[in-house]
């Protein structure tokens, strides 16, 4: 497998822009995730990466291959990229084995010892081999979908929102067999998603990409944990955002004053909290909220609160299994850990 690199890479439709500029390098044997909201142009950056549309400037490079660039552009045939779409595509009148082997060269497709093999690669039971995709629940589906990515050992496989038609249980368990595949073939990936929890629990790195731009490349943990602006911190998990007024190493805001993480901001702010930091208190301590609504979950619970007497509305997300506040009833809260502190302007 092998690295793809994209060096200012803008695309038009017409007259409105889609793409402005976008710089994008994902290692090889990693897996990246595109994150946006729906319109920001994700699709349309796979799409030029795949060959299937030509972007108005800038490079595409797998590895020292440049597939796009000077005007020029390898066809999509020959750039040896596996692509998953949204909902597998699969050919209805053809077996899993002939959906996998479809497109790879004649000789090739008389190797079937090679299917058995992928059905294992991506938590398939060998016996699926003989059924038609109509046969197969979803989940099933889409691994099978990866599989014929996978069967000619392309140079990149890109994934255009997999699992957005699955229900929430089935999407979890088949992105991590998805993802368990890609790494077991060493595997450079990129996948396209809206969904947040999918981008930072399945990938190495996470591009965010707001209006054509990608605004943050990072980490899962500092996309999540230090978001570049305000719009990244709404965008990515849940955020608790107050006017505050920065004091050199701490900011006083509605909920007190806490530590703030290292930055350069001096006066009015605005103040990034996660709704797990806000602890709820039964004993008169912290800051006093009257609860609002509770939202119950399973594994944890979001309270909606409102300050005292009259302040600004927060939301504290906590376990599940301790007792939860009923509405109207009085509570103090404590901020864990520290903040961050963005302009009024950002």
């Amino acid at each position: 497998m092998t690295a793809l690199t994209i060096r200012g890479v803008t695309k038009s439709f017409g007259a409105t822009p889609v793409l402005g500029g976008i710089d994008l390098h994902v290692p090889a044997e990693s897996l990246t995730a595109v994150l946006g909201p729906s319109g920001c142009g994700k699709t349309t950056l796979l799409r030029l990466i795949a060959g299937f549309d030509d972007p108005d400037a800038g490079v595409i490079a797998f590895g020292d291959e440049t597939v796009f660039g000077d005007g020029r552009s390898t066809p999509p045939q020959r750039r040896h990229v596996g692509y998953v779409p949204q909902e597998g595509a699969l050919f209805p009148h053809l077996t899993v084995t002939a959906n996998i082997t479809f497109g790879l060269p004649r000789k090739a497709r008389v190797a079937k010892h090679r299917v058995p093999e992928l059905l294992e690669l991506v938590g398939l039971d060998v016996r699926v081999a003989d059924r038609y995709p109509h046969q197969l629940s979803g989940g099933q589906q889409q691994r099978v979908a990866l599989a014929r990515a996978l069967a000619p050992e392309p140079s990149v496989v890109l994934l255009d929102e997999p699992f957005s038609s699955l229900d929430a249980g089935l999407r979890e368990a088949t992105g991590r067999a998805v993802v368990s595949a890609l790494r077991a073939t060493n595997a450079t990936a990129v996948l396209v998603t809206h969904d947040q929890a999918e981008a930072l629990s399945l990938a190495d790195q996470v591009a965010v990409m707001r209006a054509g731009r990608l605004v943050q490349l990072a980490e899962p943990p500092v996309v999540y944990g230090s978001p570049l602006d305000v719009g990244v911190a709404r965008f990515v998990g849940d955020a608790v955002l107050l006017a505050g007024q920065v004091r050199g190493a701490h900011v006083d805001c509605p909920l007190g004053t806490i530590a703030l993480r290292a930055g350069n901001i001096d006066g009015a702010a605005e103040v990034l909290i996660r709704p797990e930091q806000i602890l709820l208190r039964g004993d008169g301590s912290g800051v006093p909220a009257r609860v609002e609504e509770v939202s119950f979950y399973g594994h944890d619970a979001a309270v909606r609160l409102t300050l005292l007497p009259d302040g600004p509305r927060v939301v504290a997300r906590i376990t599940g299994e301790r007792d939860l506040p009923a509405p109207g009833q009085q509570v103090g809260l404590v901020v864990t850990g520290d903040a961050l502190a963005y302009p009024l302007s950002g």
